[in-house]
């Protein structure tokens, strides 16, 4: 899929200074951050007084706010409904027959209390959804009691004849949230969409819906994929102009390698390296930029290995479209932070770095508990992650000879935080997730990229079962704003 980069001998996998913070004590490491992080009490009361202001904007709007938004607040996870929903959208488009569907449908909803949310939202939707879900609940439970009652054979049968037709309005609810969560099925579709007076107004970075390749004929769909993408968006982009400006792509490296593992690493170096850079070269001739997604943590090293190998090609020499997703919540992000402005520097070229606060929290929590390790690799208090998140956008701004900085977060305090550092400055950008926080950057008159997710309702579910969790946690500022 394109020449190799080395000729001969090792790939060059460096020491970045990143492995003696796998584990590190998360107290010392947010006193450090802390200090990076904080502003005087001039600027605080300023942050605050910008944060409420915009809070009280988002609520004015809430009659007009997305329909997924409003859901997560009245389902979230600490309610037993919520965690009910969470397992429906989680397993119901994994069963590939009706009648297995059918009894998890009757086995779960049956659980919820769901008359208790009966007109606690303002929203049409969730009302709407909450009635329906309340009949479902008590049909099912209608059968459950009635089992063992002859007598009740009739009712039973009902209950039963009721089944497919809640299946199919579950299903249908599922292709709902996919509509609220990805821009389109296809990057056409998405590309249209983008087009729309809804949208026109923000930058884009579309990225194909798909976890990590488990053969290379995945990969090598994957790879089709990304390179059927790049062309359609490039097409719609005029010459000349900024890549900064223009639309862009997000590429999983996980999703071009079947076997992305530090065990493999070297493999990894040889086979994965010509891939991106044949996308990147491909995204550079048509003016657009490629972001590399965040993974998890273990895949670090080899992720900067691969980063680092394409960004020094001479064959990409002038171009600042390769960038790269960091996580806050990873005890490293500071240091890689670091570690990628020196690189930037060396190569005389910007580097976007969309900062996020990480969107794996759970799965490396477990992962961490299952291999017996003595502490964790991301922060286990969410503001521990909020403090490193605001020193990681101090740096960058700091920085912008070299880097790109782009900010993903849909909480208002910490918008207004980086609006209060960068003063004067223009020169970066917001980032929001399709279908999230459309009331709070609607206040805003700085540049704002949309994620946008591209691919059809059955590819949608690991993507949404992450911002389900994600953003239906009891902590997270989309929950509590209202």
């Amino acid at each position: 899929m394109g020449e190799p980069i080395f000729d001969s001998g090792e790939p060059p996998f460096a020491d970045r200074g990143l492995s003696r913070l796998w584990l590190a004590d998360e107290t010392d490491c947010v006193r450090s951050l802390l200090r990076q992080a904080e502003a005087d009490d001039a600027a605080s009361d300023r942050i605050v007084t910008r944060a409420t202001k915009l809070v009280e904007q988002v609520r004015a709007a809430r009659a007009h706010r997305g329909g997924i938004e409003t859901l997560i607040q009245e389902y979230d996870l600490s309610s037993e409904e919520g965690v009910v929903l969470m397992c429906v959208a989680e397993a119901l488009l994994r069963i590939p027959d009706a009648g297995t569907a059918d009894r998890l449908i009757a086995d779960k909803l049956a659980e919820g209390d769901w008359a208790a949310h009966r007109g606690a939202s303002d929203s049409l939707l969730v009302n709407t959804s909450t009635w329906g879900l309340m009949l479902t609940g008590r049909i099912v439970a209608l059968e459950e009691s009635t089992r063992n009652d002859p007598v009740a054979f009739i009712r039973r049968m009902i209950a039963r004849a009721g089944e497919p037709v809640i299946r199919t309005v579950v299903r249908q609810a599922m292709r709902i949230l996919a509509h609220q969560f990805v821009m389109g099925a296809t990057i056409e579709q998405a590309l249209d969409r983008a087009r729309s007076a809804e949208h026109a107004r923000y930058r884009h970075s579309y990225d194909m819906l798909g976890e990590a390749a488990l053969t290379a004929r995945d990969a090598q769909r994957y790879f089709e994929a990304y390179a059927h993408a790049i062309a359609a968006i490039g097409a719609t982009v005029p010459p000349g102009g900024s890549v900064f400006d223009a639309p862009g792509i997000s590429v999983k490296l996980s999703a071009l390698h079947p076997r992305y593992e530090f065990a493999q690493r070297r493999r990894v170096h040889a086979e994965l390296v010509p891939r991106l850079l044949q996308l990147a070269r491909q995204a550079r001739d048509r003016g657009i930029a490629l972001t590399v997604d965040a993974e998890e943590a273990d895949r670090l090293d080899i992720s900067l290995d691969v980063i680092e190998a394409v960004y020094r090609s001479p064959a990409l020499e002038g171009w600042e479209g390769l960038g790269l997703a960091v996580q806050a919540y990873q005890k490293r992000a500071v240091t890689l932070i670091n570690w990628l402005i020196a690189l930037a520097r060396q190569g005389g070229r910007r580097i976007p770095l969309r900062l996020v606060k990480g969107a794996y929290w759970d799965t490396e929590i477990k992962r961490a508990q299952e291999h017996g390790l003595d502490g964790y690799p991301v922060f286990t208090r969410k503001a521990s992650t909020d403090a490193s998140y605001l020193a990681c956008a101090r740096r960058l701004l700091a920085a912008r000879d070299a880097v790109f900085p782009q900010f993903a977060t849909h909480n208002a305090h910490t918008l207004a935080s980086i609006l209060e550092m960068a003063g004067e400055l223009r020169d970066f950008e917001f980032q929001r997730l399709h279908g999230m926080g459309m009331e709070l950057y609607a206040q805003m008159d700085h540049p704002c990229r949309v994620y946008a997710p591209v691919g059809s309702h059955e590819e949608l579910l690991p993507y949404l079962v992450r911002r389900l969790l994600e953003n239906g946690a009891n902590s997270s500022f989309v929950n509590r704003i209202s």
